[in-house]
């Protein structure tokens, strides 16, 4: 209920601002260019807030772009500037998932200023073996979350929505999606249990989705648990 109340507060304030934007935009600026406006400011002041409170002092950008491009899949890395494109943002359903994607790339980003030659050599390593990184940038992604104010859950559930499941990773550049939110899970029940205790997504599809498809790396994750076990699990 909770949740369902705050998700039309955010609808509420949606259509306020798109009205101020209006009120104010000329008679020759499109809809089209106003809602691209006001998207930008949205992921802007999302994304400084990530920064901010996570006390990163690492130049990066937020762009929103409606097209999509492949000539440069990768700006975070190049330009250190985070692109969100209309194929990702059609997927998030409040500012959480939207944080949850800008904290992702934030955490991949910030590698690119460390290591020899300005970070260079660490950006071209993480473009090449990104499995090897990626539940290293969940994980923190996570940190910077519930540093900012924001649910950590979202990551799981704007992930399940937007991530496709490969049938393999064994000879994959990537892991599995099935595994990297396992990971997640794991890394908010011992780290955050506080946001699983006070679930604001239980009831939402993505989430129940999630449990439904994800319940054998669970019992694992509760198997884990009842030995007293360190050992770090092999998802699938």
């Amino acid at each position: 209920m909770k949740k369902e109340l705050r998700n039309i507060l955010i609808g509420i304030i949606i259509i306020l601002n798109l009205a101020a934007v209006r009120a104010f935009a000329s008679d020759n600026l499109s809809s089209e260019i106003i809602n691209d406006m006001y998207i930008q400011k949205r992921i802007s002041d999302i994304g400084l807030k990530l920064l901010n409170a996570n006390k990163i002092d690492k130049r990066m950008i937020f762009v929103y772009n409606s097209k999509y491009s492949k000539i440069n899949a990768e700006p975070g890395l190049t330009r250190r500037e985070i692109v969100l494109y209309d194929k990702s943002i059609q997927f998030a359903s409040d500012d959480d998932e939207i944080a949850a994607f800008l904290a992702r790339e934030i955490s991949k980003t910030e590698e690119s200023y460390t290591g020899i030659w300005r970070g260079l050599v660490s950006s071209v390593q993480i473009k090449c073996a990104p499995k090897k990184y990626q539940i290293f940038f969940d994980k923190r992604a996570v940190d910077y979350m519930v540093k900012a104010g924001y649910n950590p859950i979202a990551l799981i559930t704007f992930m399940n929505k937007s991530y496709p499941q490969k049938r393999f990773d064994k000879f994959s550049r990537t892991n599995l999606t099935s595994k990297r939110l396992a990971n997640i899970y794991e890394y908010i029940y011992t780290k955050y249990p506080y946001f699983l205790k006070h679930n604001e997504y239980l009831e939402s599809d993505s989430y129940q989705n999630f449990l439904l498809t994800s319940s054998e790396n669970r019992k694992k994750l509760m198997e884990k648990i009842k030995a007293g076990s360190k050992k770090e699990i092999n998802y699938e």
